[in-house]
């Protein structure tokens, strides 16, 4: 009995495909723990479609996904001086966001990513003049420009990437290939619009793998159920059970990613309330699990363990059954599978 990912196959490849349709030369990002599917599985579906250049985020995953996929291979870590060497083939390209890690890249094929306002990595405008020299010693692939996923201050994507190309022309660079990210397909219509001698290429990995929800599913099944009455003790730590109930044994831990959760940036005074009450309740060791259960999601009765979960259910909620599967509401990026189904 497992974790299990399942994944309605033609549902998610048609999701796919509108998303392939809508970003003309895109570039499917297949990054982590590729978005929980395993960076074979993606680069098997990525050759169905026949897109030339996928994207990982590491060289080391780039090792990797040269026995997977026989195109391009574009690594978005930027290179650094001193970085551990790893044996790539010369189909894989390195990104660069310095001057000085173009120099240190003399003949490979490369990208050079700009500084936009996401503020983590990229050249600067007064470093552009520098870039002329540089790049006569590499093949330039393009320049790559990470925008943010929100605009909070109410500014326009679009602009942000026109105000670049117009630098990058102005110091006569240049401009045959800009890589994007986080692009609507109207934005991205609007810059091939207006620079139709450049061509736009959309970098996209959660839109493409993980935007139809209702694709793909994570469920867990029951191992064991055990009845509890209250004050009953249990686990690693001997807690009492606070009321009459079901102990159940659920498959899914902290192996596969179960409890781990990343920050999360919270807007608006109602979900800030509630960080603040899962907070609370967490410091007397309440914390909600992902698994769901007859509708409800169901708390931890401790912490999970490393291969399975212990929940607690109230005797009044139907009595889960061994062998039953529950589903969990998991992060895709963080979560490692026992197995996957395709239905």
């Amino acid at each position: 009995m497992a974790l299990t990912l399942y994944v309605d196959t033609a549902r998610w490849r048609a999701h796919q495909q509108k998303v392939i349709q809508q970003f003309p030369g895109i570039v499917p990002v297949c990054k982590g723990n590729g978005y929980g599917f395993g960076h074979e599985r993606l680069a098997d579906e990525v050759g169905r479609f026949g897109s030339d250049m996928i994207a990982v985020g590491t060289t080391y995953e780039a090792a990797r996904m040269k026995d997977y996929f026989s195109g391009d291979v574009l690594v978005l870590t930027p290179f650094r001086r001193g970085e551990e060497p790893v044996p790539l083939p010369d189909r894989v390209i390195r990104s660069v966001s310095s001057v000085e890690g173009v120099h240190g890249l003399v003949g490979a094929r490369v990208v050079i990513e700009v500084m936009s306002s996401m503020k983590r990595h990229g050249v600067s405008e007064q470093d552009l003049p520098m870039l002329h020299a540089a790049i006569e010693d590499v093949r330039l692939e393009g320049f790559a420009i990470h925008l943010p996923l929100d605009r909070t201050d109410g500014s326009d994507a679009v602009e942000e990437v026109i105000g670049w190309m117009d630098r990058l022309r102005t110091a006569r660079l240049p401009l045959h290939t800009m890589y994007v990210s986080h692009l609507a397909a109207d934005e991205l219509a609007r810059l091939q619009q207006q620079f139709p001698q450049t061509r736009f290429r959309a970098r996209i990995g959660t839109r493409l793998w993980l935007g139809d929800h209702d694709a793909t599913a994570y469920r867990g099944a029951v191992l064991d159920v055990i009845r509890v009455v209250k004050g009953d003790r249990f686990g690693y730590r001997q807690q009492k059970a606070a009321a009459d109930g079901y102990l159940v044994v659920v498959a899914g831990g902290t192996s596969h990613g179960v409890g781990l959760e990343a920050p999360k940036a919270l807007h608006g005074v109602m979900p800030r309330a509630k960080g603040v009450a899962r907070a609370g309740l967490a410091t007397v060791n309440r914390n909600l699990s992902p698994f769901m259960w007859a509708g409800k999601q169901r708390w931890f009765a401790e912490p999970p363990h490393m291969q399975v979960s212990l929940l607690f259910v109230p005797l009044e909620a139907p009595e889960p059954k061994v062998g039953e599967e529950l589903v969990a509401h998991l992060r895709h990026t963080t979560t490692q599978f026992d197995r996957v189904v395709d239905h």
